[in-house]
């Protein structure tokens, strides 16, 4: 217990200097910047928060009566992993260069903030074998996946203002979004699972069906309507240029769709802990 608390005190320190140092590095309108912010000081505060509730032993009542939490703590490890990690990679990307020192700074503490809680999944999936029902297996885990791609898609929209095709497709990138964090949710929330007036295993399938579809339209749309007629510039550095970002956007469209399709047919041959409906 003592040793756990000396780490989440550290993932605490470590975020929030991080925060720090880029907060005084100066303001940003970019997504980029903000999403930055955002995940320095969203991850140090659920860190604080489980650590508090764990110190106060209130782990064990939730644990009892609503939730799992061994699976909801794995969980929101994995998930503050993958937004640290890509923080890091994406503000050294924008911020950092030969001439940046302050930058290289604050990416070197970005990165250790990634490394810190990297660890921490490590040490619960193989050291201690934590084994949760849902976020810390496969099928919660390709939810958080799903999920955190989406919102590196958000970020990242740019150019599509004035173009009707492609408003359809950030449409099309919503309506997935706010059913994810709702279904982890639910599934996390053993009491208000068992609430429900529908079967909730079919409710996931039929929304995979829809999401598989709507990825399809975007992954077929975004390109044909943002690059037609529009070759990378000779002159397209890859944290500047309106180009680059938008084959981001096109890049992890691919990479939601494989989610969501793989999700659909483990879920339909119901393998890898997955509930065949």
């Amino acid at each position: 217990m003592l040793l756990t608390l000396d780490n989440n005190f550290l993932f605490i320190i470590l975020s929030l200097v991080t925060f720090v140092l880029g907060a005084f590095r100066g303001g940003s309108s970019h997504t980029y910047w903000n999403y930055a912010m955002f995940t320095w000081a969203f991850c140090p505060i659920m860190t604080l928060f489980i650590t508090i509730i764990e110190m106060l032993k209130l782990d064990i009542v939730l644990n009892m009566f609503c939730m799992d939490w061994d699976d909801f703590t794995t969980g929101m490890a994995m998930s503050s992993t993958l937004m640290t990690v890509s923080v890091a990679i994406t503000y050294a990307n924008f911020y950092a260069c030969l001439k940046c020192l302050y930058g290289w700074i604050v990416s070197i503490f970005a990165f250790l903030c990634g490394f810190v809680y990297a660890l921490e999944v490590v040490k619960d999936k193989i050291c201690d074998r934590k084994t949760g029902k849902y976020l810390a297996a496969l099928p919660g885990f390709f939810k958080v996946l799903e999920a955190f791609v989406s919102c590196m898609i958000f970020i990242s929209l740019t150019g599509y203002r004035d173009k009707p095709a492609l408003i359809l497709c950030v449409i099309a990138y919503i309506i997935p979004f706010p059913i994810l964090p709702l279904i982890i949710a639910t599934n996390i929330l053993k009491k208000l699972k068992t609430c429900l007036p529908f079967n909730l295993d079919r409710f996931v399938f039929i929304f995979l069906v829809i999401s598989v579809v709507l990825y399809i339209f975007t992954a077929i749309v975004w390109p044909i309507y943002t690059f037609r007629n529009n070759p990378r510039p000779s002159d397209c550095p890859p944290s500047f240029c309106i180009w680059a970002i938008q084959f981001m956007v096109t890049f992890f469209t691919y990479v939601n769709l494989i989610l969501f399709t793989l999700d659909l047919i483990f879920t339909l041959l119901g393998i890898c802990d997955f509930k065949r409906t």
